[in-house]
């Protein structure tokens, strides 16, 4: 998994409503990436909708939020939709960008594990938070934001 320090890696992919999202491209905030292994299970809904709960806090310290799966752009599309999110959720059904961050598998190589990192407005990765629990992502997220 890229730590603290490392620099993201340059990634393209497709989000819910067919936009690409370019990782090279300039931007002036920090972005949180959080890897989810699929949309639907309860955990997953569980921290996409933390993450939809404190968007606007994570909006006003400067951080866009991009949520990541192996999950189809369509699926994104209705449990983005079924959940009001406001942010993209990006489809990786090849895993190309999970290897890119080193985000492994869990469970016997069943499920994706669920990973959070914050990068600056340079592509430089300040947290790299790996739990199984859902919340705590959203919690270490926003605290090293608002430190």
């Amino acid at each position: 998994m890229l730590a603290p320090g490392s620099k993201m890696p340059d990634f393209i992919l497709e989000d819910q409503h067919g936009n690409l999202f370019d990782s090279a491209a300039p931007r002036n905030n920090h972005l949180v990436i959080f890897f989810y292994p699929k949309d639907y299970t309860p955990g997953c809904t569980a921290q996409v909708c933390g993450f939809r709960d404190e968007y606007e806090e994570f909006q006003s310290e400067g951080a866009d939020l991009i949520g990541i799966s192996g999950d189809s752009t369509k699926s994104h599309q209705r449990f983005s939709k079924t959940f009001g999110l406001p942010f993209p959720l990006l489809s990786d059904p090849q895993r190309k960008v999970h290897r890119l961050f080193g985000v492994g598998k869990q469970l016997f190589g069943l499920v994706s594990k669920r990973v959070t990192f914050v990068v600056d407005a340079n592509n430089t990765i300040l947290m790299a938070h790996e739990d199984p629990r859902p919340g705590s992502h959203i919690r270490k997220a926003l605290k090293l934001l608002l430190d």
